[in-house]
This record gives structure tokens, C-alpha cells and sequence, in this order.
């Protein structure tokens, strides 16, 4: 028998070994037993409700969903048609669809199991023999092992539908981004554009100052100079819009890139800013710490059955068997019928067992201490948006400011070198700060904008299925 490494025993008619599994589960229950803390109750309480949040604006609003932070032409169909062609979230839908699959497979187990069989063979100076048999079989669940692995393969497919809502929000959080990518990137070339008309125009200024004996041909390759760099940038400002539609194309799904029927949209919307529940904000309707938390469930639905592998099967099957000399005297005719009862447990298995439930042990632990990683990023992220939010708006307020002035020294500027009081490279360097501070401002507000969008990620806003 430890040959073997099982202990059987079979009784055929009438089963009549219940006794022996009396006595040898007696034995093997106190070595299956198992006293564990449930990480997943730790996991639970933790959900960062306990963190001291930053204070928030009076502008920030109260929302359910990503897409209530921002409205915008053409922005609601192009997500629609990116949860439904986007190839990376495809494959995810997939993997859950697998693990729902997965469910099946484990509650198959405790199904009756019917097989049937048919042969014939015949011999030189004989007649041909034909034998059919039909096998009913099925393995009792005295332990809840297999209903435990059923349990393991639910949470699995919780912990996958739930990594599948958080693969669609981060889906749609990128195509908004991307949306809003595409309008800084027009709205940069126009300032470009501004910028180079402006050089243009003070070239003429300095052609006609020229004539007039008031200047140098060296205020003109000056200006000529500035005029070529800004060129330069609006082809670079063109490449980079092209590239932004071909991203945002991808995450539609979409093998035409050109992006053609993008919005003539060239100014912001406005984006919300996402509240936190005070005074209490709870993480736990974030997708990806729900997906950790349903990890460690299964994890602990995993250990469950690896201490029950010490612990004996019981299997029953029926079986019925017939043979004559046609097909159809084989077909259960005059048919002979046994019943057989069996109970297998593990005798000597050098420490593979033990060894199965010291690793679904440290499986468990692992996925606890994912979790706990999980919402430290979290919280991380919350931290980090509140925190850019008042960088954002305080950097804003005063880049306005800068810009305003520049404004009023370009104009100053302008008139002092008509009037020869000021030189070209003075005048072309108070237009370069103008233009410069209007594209930061530009780079700012989409940065505030997006920034929005990670906030309201971080904070659990997605959208529905």
C-alpha cells in the first residue's frame, strides 16, 4: 500500500466499508484541519478610509462616472466605439470569459459522470461476440473539496471581471486624455502660427525702416532667423497632431489613422473637478483593489482544498454490461449490473501534500500583500492629483499674470522700436516670451485638465457596463 502512496478499499454489491472510512477519517480530519486568520477580512478593513485627505477646491463636484466630468462634441462616440473595438480590451474580456469558463469546469466535478462502450470481435471457426456496457460514476463531495474549488474559481472570475471594469476605465480615461491631447496640440500650432505672422509683419517693419535709412539688413536676418525657428516648430506641432490622432485612432481600434472625422473643435471644454467623499473617502469602488481583494478570496478557497487533499475520496458507479452473438442481443438484453464503491486516501506522498498547502499559503499571502500594494498606489494617486490640482491652479493664476505683462511690453516695445528707442533682438525677445508664456498657459490648462481625469480614476469614476 505505500508503494502505492493511496489507501483503497472496494466493495462490490452492497457497500460495506463504511466503517473503515469511519476510522480512517477519524484520523485524517485533525491532519486536513487548519486554523488561518482571514487576510481577506484584513484586506477588507482596509480601504482608505483612515487617510487625512488634502483639502479640496469649493469647484470640485460630486460624480458617479468619468464621462460626467467632461462633455464634448464627438467625445461620447468615440469611447463607445473604443470599448467596443479596442484590441488590448478585447483580450482582457477574454481572459474573464475564461475564468467564467473555469467556474464550469470545477462544478463538473461533482457531476455524474455516464459513459458508454460497444465492441465486436470475431475469430477464425467462430462466431462473432459482441459486448456493451454503460457506466454511471460519481464522486461524493463529503468534504466540500470540489465545492470549495468551485469557490476558488468564482472569486478567480470575480477577481477577472473586476480587472476587466478597470481595464475600460483606464480605456477611457486615455481616450479622453488623447481627445484633449489632440486640442493642445491645435491650439499650440495656432499660437505657432500667430507667432510666425507677427515675425512676418516686423520684417516688413524692418524693410520699410531699411528704406527709409532707420535700420540694417541685420535686423532683417534677425528677424528672418526667428521666422525660420517658428516655421520649423509649426511642422513639428503638425507631426506631433498626427500623431496624436493615429494614438487615439489605436484605442478605437480603428486601422484608418488619419482620424479624419475629428471634431473642428480648437478650445477646451470644461472638465469637472472630481469631490472626494468627506470626510470619509472609501477606495474600495476602485475596480483594481476589488480585483486584488477577490484575489486573496480565492487564494484562501485554494488552501481550503489543498488541506482537504489529505482527507479520503469516496467514489460510487454503477455499471452494465452485456454480450451476444448480434448487435442488438449486446444492447442490454439479458444485461449484468454491478455496484462498486471505492474510498482512496492519501498514505505516503513525501510531503507533496504539505508542501501543496504550504505554497496555497504563501499564494495567499502574496495576494494579500498585492492588495496592500494595490491601495498604497492608491492613495498615492489621490495624493498626487489633489496635490496637482493646487500646483495647477497656482502656477495658472500666475502665468496669467506673466502673460498679461507681456503683453503690454510687447506693445510698449513695438512703438519704442518704430520710434529707434529699442533694437530688433530686444523687440524679437519680448515677442518670444509673449508667445512662449501663451503656449505654457496652453500646456498648463490641459495639464490641469488631464490631472482631473487621473483624480477621478484614482478615486474609483469609470463607467458602467
Amino acid at each position: 500500500m505505500v508503494g502505492n502512496n493511496r489507501i483503497t478499499m472496494i466493495g462490490l454489491g452492497k457497500i460495506s466499508f463504511m466503517p473503515f472510512v469511519a476510522l480512517v477519517l477519524t484520523g485524517l480530519t485533525a491532519c486536513a484541519s487548519h486554523d488561518e486568520a482571514s487576510l481577506s477580512e484584513s484586506a477588507s478593513a482596509m480601504t482608505g478610509e483612515s487617510v487625512t485627505w488634502q483639502v479640496q477646491s469649493e469647484d470640485a463636484v460630486a460624480a458617479t462616472a468619468l464621462t460626467d466630468l467632461v462633455s464634448v462634441e464627438g467625445l461620447q462616440a468615440y469611447i463607445d466605439e473604443a470599448l467596443e473595438n479596442n484590441a488590448s480590451l478585447q483580450q482582457t474580456l477574454i481572459t474573464l470569459r475564461k475564468a467564467q469558463v473555469a467556474i464550469k469546469s470545477a462544478d463538473a466535478a461533482d457531476n455524474l459522470n455516464v459513459d458508454a462502450s460497444f465492441s465486436g470481435a470475431k475469430t477464425e471457426n467462430s462466431d462473432a461476440n459482441y459486448t456493451s456496457g454503460l457506466t454511471v460514476s460519481w464522486e461524493v463531495d463529503l468534504w466540500q473539496k470540489i465545492s470549495d474549488s468551485v469557490t476558488a474559481a468564482s472569486f478567480d472570475a470575480a477577481s477577472a471581471r473586476s480587472a476587466y471594469q478597470s481595464s475600460r476605465d483606464a480605456l477611457v480615461a486615455s481616450v479622453i486624455r488623447n481627445y484633449l491631447d489632440i486640442i493642445t496640440q491645435k491650439q499650440l500650432l495656432a499660437i505657432e502660427q500667430e507667432r510666425l505672422g507677427v515675425y512676418e509683419n516686423s520684417e516688413s517693419i524692418i524693410l520699410k525702416r531699411y528704406r527709409t535709412g532707420l535700420g540694417s539688413l541685420d535686423d532683417l536676418d534677425n528677424a528672418k532667423t526667428s521666422s525660420a525657428n517658428t516655421r520649423a516648430s509649426i511642422a513639428l506641432y503638425e507631426n506631433t497632431i498626427s500623431a496624436a490622432k493615429r494614438t487615439l485612432a489605436v484605442l478605437l481600434g480603428r486601422q484608418d489613422q488619419s482620424l479624419s472625422d475629428f471634431p473642428a473643435v480648437t478650445k477646451f471644454p470644461e472638465v469637472l473637478e472630481p469631490m472626494l467623499a468627506l470626510p470619509e473617502q472609501d477606495l474600495a469602488r476602485r475596480p483594481d483593489l476589488q480585483a486584488a481583494y477577490y484575489a486573496i478570496k480565492a487564494d484562501e478557497a485554494n488552501v481550503k482544498v489543498a488541506y482537504k487533499a489529505l482527507l479520503p475520496s469516496i467514489n460510487l458507479s454503477a455499471g452494465l454490461t452485456d454480450n451476444g452473438v448480434t448487435p442488438s442481443q449486446s444492447l442490454f438484453s439479458n444485461p449484468l449490473w454491478n455496484l462498486l464503491g471505492q474510498v482512496t486516501a492519501p498514505l505516503f506522498q513525501g510531503g507533496a501534500l504539505r508542501a501543496q498547502i504550504d505554497d496555497a499559503k504563501l499564494n495567499t499571502l502574496n495576494s494579500w500583500w498585492q492588495y496592500r500594494e494595490t491601495l498604497l498606489n492608491a492613495v498615492q494617486e489621490v495624493q498626487n492629483a489633489l496635490d496637482n490640482e493646487k500646483a495647477f491652479t497656482q502656477r495658472q493664476y500666475y502665468t496669467d499674470i506673466a502673460y498679461r505683462n507681456a503683453l503690454n511690453s510687447a506693445e510698449t516695445f513695438s512703438g519704442q522700436y518704430r520710434q529707434g528707442l529699442v533694437d530688433i533682438l530686444d523687440l524679437l525677445s519680448v515677442y518670444d516670451t509673449t508667445f512662449n508664456l501663451q503656449a505654457q498657459r496652453v500646456e498648463l490648462q490641459y495639464s490641469q485638465l488631464s490631472n482631473r481625469i487621473d483624480l477621478g480614476l484614482a478615486l474609483g469614476l469609470g463607467v458602467s457596463q
